[in-house]
């Protein structure tokens, strides 16, 4: 049991969970991150589209449309401090038929009341200008120059990483159980003991309803939507310079064509609620659907180049809405769906907020925002290269030949705050394993690695939890 009494828990390591701790990381708080994996960025947070919308798609007023504006404008500052890869590659969203254009002008409309800048309706014609590849069906398209694409794992781990680095605690395969309040503290009974703390914020994805229950009134539900994707090969990378967006429908954003910002090809995602959280499960039928889907948007997508599939799950609420709230020093921050990631910033910044009117801490003199990231050996100019393998000569040695990662970066990952201890924290670190072969020429080396640096057994290593 741990004895102390902490300022605040974080119930969730995903992107939410450590955008805040980041933040709470720049007060004089005793701060802690309840994990149940073996890694931050498990759950929804590793498995999206990567994109940071623009803003539109919102109803005015909402918390999405707020969040996602402000989280928005927030990731050119945020991706410099923590060194991590952000393009405003823009978004298209297209339609086929001119009675689909009043759709088109309802969102233009939307996203001026929300703030969003630049926002244009083209012609087909004009749209094909800038997309060649946009099928000759589409009818018109609506413009957004704001639109860009991140790294959901880099934003995640760097999130965490700085907060790590200025004295938050991150307490993994720590699977909440249950809550109780003693007084004004609660207590959090979990798979490692008993954690204390004086605010929870409870930021768990798609078990936030699970988790609020513990401790209030049931009020709202979350279903996990499960959406399917494919990942194209490099060669594929061009097909696209905008993110492709179709007109949404209740059930999300549609089935969107984008490139990614290392320079593959992402198609997808399905959008169908399912009963079990944990099914992150591909089918014939969902990845079908996609391919037919994406084809009326973007012609020519050459899915003889796909290199794998995945699906992940949203943490669709039952308000339509995000849940964010202080329920009496209980926060939640639940039905985190898209536009999750873009508003992740943000959030972050009005969870802390809600902290700081309850504690009035002091601000840190010494926080540092700055995370310097692993270097990038593919990425590197020749001289860099050179300086650096002279510095540390596994920088020289390339274990994965798909995506050109040296033993260097591989141990980098490893040895860091909070660094990887499975084959998949390795692989979201520095992308050992994502290329054509996914994996399976560089695995065994990798796990050689992690056995090595974690003094570990090699049949210990594990892919990941």
């Amino acid at each position: 049991m741990d004895n102390r009494i902490y300022d605040a828990a974080v119930i969730g390591g995903g992107v939410i969970g450590c955008a805040a701790a980041r933040e709470l990381s720049r007060y004089k708080l005793d701060v802690v991150v309840l994990e149940r994996e073996s890694d931050v960025c498990e759950g929804t947070s590793k498995a999206n589209s990567a994109i940071i919308h623009a803003g539109f798609d919102a109803m005015p007023g909402t918390l999405k449309a707020r969040f996602n504006v402000e989280g928005n404008k927030m990731m050119d500052s945020v991706s410099k401090e923590l060194d991590i890869p952000f393009t405003r590659n823009g978004a298209m969203v297209v339609c086929w038929k001119e009675s689909e254009l009043e759709t088109l002008e309802k969102l233009y409309e939307r996203g001026l009341q929300n703030g969003v800048e630049g926002l244009r309706i083209l012609k087909g014609d004009e749209a094909r200008e800038l997309e060649p590849s946009l099928s000759p069906q589409v009818y018109a398209a609506l413009y957004a120059p704001t639109s860009g694409i991140v790294c959901p794992f880099e934003m995640t781990i760097a999130f965490a990483e700085n907060a790590c680095a200025n004295g938050a605690q991150f307490e993994l395969m720590t699977e909440v159980t249950a809550i109780k309040r003693e007084d004004d503290i609660f207590v959090i009974s979990t798979t490692k003991g008993e954690f204390r703390a004086r605010v929870v914020l409870n930021c768990a994805g798609v078990y936030a309803d699970a988790v609020h229950n513990m401790v209030e009134t049931p009020d709202f539900s979350i279903t996990a939507r499960k959406g399917e994707y494919m990942l194209l090969d490099k060669s594929a990378g061009s097909t696209v310079s905008a993110t492709i967006f179709q007109v949404p429908s209740e059930m999300g954003k549609g089935v969107l064509v984008s490139p990614t910002v290392h320079g593959n090809l992402i198609v997808g995602p399905t959008a169908k609620d399912i009963g079990d959280k944990e099914d992150i499960s591909t089918t014939r039928a969902g990845l079908d659907a996609v391919k037919s889907v994406s084809a009326r948007s973007v012609s020519g997508v050459p899915y003889n180049k796909v290199i794998t599939s995945f699906s992940g799950l949203r943490a669709t609420g039952s308000t339509g809405d995000f849940i964010i709230r202080d329920c009496g020093c209980f926060i939640d921050a639940a039905g985190i769906e898209s536009p999750g990631l873009s508003s992740a910033p943000a959030i972050a910044v009005y969870l802390t907020q809600l902290v700081c009117e309850r504690l009035h801490p002091e601000k840190k003199q010494d926080f540092d925002p700055i995370r310097k990231g692993i270097p990038k050996l593919a990425q590197l100019g020749y001289d860099e290269r050179e300086r650096l393998i002279k510095e540390r000569p596994d920088y020289g040695q390339i274990v994965c030949r798909c995506e050109q990662i040296s033993e260097g970066e591989i141990l980098d990952s490893i040895r860091r705050p909070l660094g990887a201890t499975t084959l998949d924290g390795v692989k979201r670190r520095v992308r050992a394993g994502m290329g054509r072969c996914q994996a399976g020429f560089c695995s065994p080396r990798v796990i050689e690695l992690l056995a090595q640096e974690l003094d570990i057994p090699l049949w210990e290593v594990k892919k990941n939890g």
